[in-house]
């Protein structure tokens, strides 16, 4: 089964209607299963730089060596999956790049990223982000946000400072926690989950999710699953209508079918006597 067959991917983006730059990047390799999304920050155009180089390597990292070797085999070294390890090790060569651009040349000193990335295997998504760029999970009727935001705000929600509602008017919205290339050393949140036929994945700059309320967000997508392209278009313009304070970017994956990964007897069997 070709991944290409078993997955719709959309994606767009928008400068939204304040913003003179769009600083968010998208990149997509439907061959390998794999959709990436970053929210750049930094001076002139350095944010733009950032996310340009996070989505670039990103994508090169995972998808070269997944032409030559299956997503399930196991990684020498770590002893994880090869799709979990290839999505982690991205984001940490991501992070260097930048880094050492930001070192090297001044006008992009202090650049970074925010990263979100889904890697599509084996009836499964290997998920990995850095930052307040998010995923959710449109599975039936119910919208379900599977990443959490590395955010002051997120840290001021779960210690019990402010509720979810004061959240939604705070000031600090936009303070991040974790970035990309900010530091020499980043720390992804790298999971895995189970993947259905219907499901939808979004994955968004905060430029949507500040923008549109959750419910709303579900409504669009749930309404639109069958003209993604649509739902994408519809995403990015209520996030506008709404006031459009910043860049927004979309990307939408719909599972059409499974696409279990070809397994050899003996791998069958040593699975099954895992189990």
């Amino acid at each position: 089964m070709k991944l290409e067959d078993a997955l719709e991917i959309v994606a767009q983006t928008h400068s939204g209607m304040v913003r003179a730059h769009n600083e968010d990047s998208i990149g997509t390799d439907a061959a390998c299963g794999l959709v990436v999304l970053a929210d750049g920050m930094g001076g002139y155009n350095a944010g733009e730089v950032a996310s340009g180089i996070a989505v670039s390597v990103m994508v090169t990292e995972v998808a070269a060596p997944l032409k030559q070797s299956s997503p399930i085999q196991r990684d020498e070294v770590s002893g994880e999956e090869l799709a979990i390890t290839l999505l982690n090790n991205s984001i940490h060569r991501a992070n260097a790049s930048i880094y050492q651009a930001a070192q090297s040349q001044a006008q992009y000193a202090g650049m970074g990223t925010t990263v979100v990335a889904a890697l599509f295997y084996d009836n499964r998504v290997a998920t990995g982000h850095v930052g307040d760029s998010r995923l959710y999970r449109l599975r039936g009727e119910s919208l379900e946000l599977i990443t959490r935001d590395h955010s002051l705000l997120q840290e001021q929600i779960d210690s019990g400072v402010i509720s979810i509602e004061q959240a939604r008017h705070s000031q600090n919205r936009n303070l991040v926690t974790r970035a990309v290339g900010i530091d020499a050393e980043v720390m992804p949140e790298v999971h895995v989950h189970e993947v259905l036929p219907g499901d939808i994945y979004l994955l968004c700059s905060d430029g949507l999710n500040d923008m549109v309320e959750d419910d709303d967000i579900q409504s669009i997508v749930y309404a639109m699953q069958g003209n993604l392209a649509l739902a994408a278009e519809q995403l990015i313009q209520t996030a506008n209508d709404n006031g459009g304070r910043d860049n927004v970017s979309v990307i939408l994956v719909k599972v059409k079918q499974t696409f279990a990964q070809p397994r050899s007897y003996l791998a069958r069997l040593l699975n099954w006597l895992k189990k």
